[in-house]
């Protein structure tokens, strides 16, 4: 007779911000979504100049987004203190698209000393984390949050997430950044399941040669 302690449990999807700093956040995702978007731009060298000799060649890797839709439910977490509703599992998600704070004190800071240019807030390494096999630093592209429920003090407790994310390739990350390697495994990885793939027979094409 199978118990229910002989199932596995099954692997939860999640984000993982600054993986290489003390600093270190891991958002776990409650429910792993049901579905995910994921959409690939080819990066072509001449397509936009219609240069024939260039049809074939890629400038770089494809530019690759995903979507998906999250849930979070207070309710469902009996173990997590819920003060505040969901309050925080929403502002570390919210804080992926702000600066800090101090980051803004810092700039206006710089501002009010005349600075003629200041550097752009830069945000902590994000990996978007689904399953061991597919860990790739991202960029949050969209984020959307309805709330369907509240507390007596208008805490929310239920909430559905639309988030989107933008992989971040070679292409975006200076050499050596630690993205960088990770994205290359992440497209190291593809290669193996594209080389796992059983092969084709023309014959099922209807054809003998080409």
């Amino acid at each position: 007779m199978t118990r229910y302690l002989d199932i596995p449990k099954p692997v939860r999807a999640g984000i993982v911000i600054d993986p290489d700093q003390g600093t270190r956040r891991v958002i776990v995702m409650q429910f792993n979504p049901d579905t995910l978007e994921r959409s690939l731009a080819p990066q072509a060298s001449g397509a936009e100049q219609g240069d024939r000799t260039e049809a074939l060649r890629l400038k770089g890797p494809a530019i690759e987004t995903w979507r998906f839709t999250a849930e979070i439910d207070a309710t469902d977490q009996p173990d997590v203190p819920s003060e505040f509703g969901i309050h925080p599992q929403l502002a570390t998600l919210e804080m992926l698209v702000h600066p800090t704070t101090t980051q803004i004190n810092t700039n206006l800071r710089l501002a009010s000393l005349g600075t003629l240019e200041i550097t752009p807030v830069e945000t902590p390494l994000t990996l978007f984390v689904w399953g061991a096999k597919r860990v790739m630093p991202v960029r949050l592209t969209e984020l959307a949050i309805t709330e369907e429920a509240f507390d007596a003090e208008l805490n929310p407790y239920r909430a559905t997430v639309s988030i989107g994310l933008r992989i971040l390739s070679v292409n975006d990350l200076p050499a050596g950044h630690r993205g960088a390697d990770l994205y290359m495994a992440y497209l190291s990885q593809k290669e193996r399941f594209a080389g796992s793939a059983a092969p084709g027979r023309l014959e099922a094409l209807g054809l003998r040669n080409i």
